[in-house]
């Protein structure tokens, strides 16, 4: 599978393993303000400055609140009312930052769902001279200085809610298509290895009567 399929199959397996993956603490908070009061002081610091560089230039229409443990920034359910297609009752996922163990994360999810916006995320990232340690759509970071705050606001920015759901749902249905057409080839491949056996073995009848017919005594 390539192209705009490929993408969309692995967008969405990543936003399954988001779902399953990602509370980072065991006791989920409530909201965003307990999320940050339960991290370390340097953790809170480092986690409230790229919140407020999401916050300053974040679209009309998605929210911000606790989504798989961490702060997230999403759909709300009055604007898609469908929500995320593993678990409809969460809103469309569209980015989230977290403190894990070793690190702290940015995950855009509008990012790796866009090809185009991926390839001008890492080149803006990169011409900071910043050094990116970059997943699917988790962008990893320790320390403050080594993220281009400007860069992560104008990603949030450059991608509005319609365009948000419009890249979603396209994925979506591309990855059902290839879902559908894998399931017909598959199907049809079966049906000639069956046709082929049935072919040999009709081929194999006449030659045993033959066998038995030169073997009966005169």
């Amino acid at each position: 599978m390539s192209g705009l399929a490929g993408a969309a199959t692995e967008l969405l397996l990543l936003l399954d393993l988001v779902c399953y993956n990602f509370c980072v603490m065991s006791n989920k908070p409530q909201n965003v303000d307990a999320y940050l009061t339960g991290l370390p002081e340097e953790r809170r610091e480092v986690v409230q400055v790229v919140r407020q560089a999401i916050l300053k230039k974040l679209p009309e229409g998605y929210e911000e609140g606790i989504q798989y443990g961490m702060i997230g920034y999403y759909v709300p359910h009055e604007l898609y009312p469908a929500g995320y297609h593993a678990d409809p009752q969460q809103p469309l996922p569209f980015a989230g930052l977290a403190s894990q163990k070793n690190h702290m994360a940015i995950y855009l999810m509008s990012v790796y769902g866009d090809p185009e916006l991926e390839h001008w995320f890492r080149a803006a990232w990169t011409k900071t001279g910043k050094k990116l340690d970059m997943g699917k759509s988790c962008v990893r970071f320790k320390t403050i200085d080594t993220v281009p705050l400007e860069v992560i606001t104008e990603t949030v920015r450059r991608v509005p809610v319609a365009k948000f759901i419009a890249r979603y749902e396209s994925n979506l249905a591309a990855t059902s298509a290839a879902k559908r057409k894998s399931t017909t080839t598959r199907s049809r491949g079966g049906k000639k290895k069956a046709g082929a056996g049935s072919s040999t073995a009709a081929q194999k009848k006449p030659a045993k009567r033959k066998a038995r017919k030169g073997n009966r005594k005169p």
